[in-house]
């Protein structure tokens, strides 16, 4: 027997179509929120019979608002990144955030640091820990005394 392929001629091609309590669903969010985001500009669903309706584009730019956000961008600096017709603002406010993350990180790594050498001690009075004072010392914020 020779296999055969059915067309449906019937069939026609349509983009995916989410209502707004689907979307909000999907991402865990409120309603108000992507309501919100719609009256800053940040979303633009289109509207069939009065109703919001959210394609796959729409769902996309709902996860890069999240995930913009989950880096620690203001709602406005993502809407100014979204909008903007040349990459330049949006270079800018990326590689302003990337330093201000790169700071934080070396900060949290110092910290950490210097937890792992309090916890290594063995002394008494970690105070008094050579590795301890050390690591002040390197971190270099801590007026020690008798230095100029």
């Amino acid at each position: 027997m020779i296999p055969s392929l059915r067309l449906n001629v019937d069939m026609k091609s349509r983009a995916a179509s989410y209502a707004i309590g689907e979307i909000a669903q999907r991402f865990g969010l409120a309603t108000h929120v992507l309501r919100h985001w719609e009256s800053m500009g940040l979303i633009d669903p289109a509207r069939v019979g009065g109703q919001r309706r959210y394609t796959d584009d729409d769902a996309y730019r709902v996860a890069a608002i999240i995930r913009g956000k989950q880096a620690g961008l203001s709602l406005e600096q993502i809407q100014q990144m979204i909008t903007a017709a040349d990459p330049a603002p949006r270079t800018a406010i990326l590689r302003s955030r990337a330093k201000e993350l790169e700071d934080r990180i070396a900060a949290t790594r110092a910290a950490l640091d210097l937890i792992n050498s309090v916890l290594r001690c063995r002394h008494a009075d970690f105070t008094q820990c050579p590795s301890f004072r050390e690591a002040i010392t390197r971190e270099g914020t801590v007026a020690i005394v008798g230095s100029k």
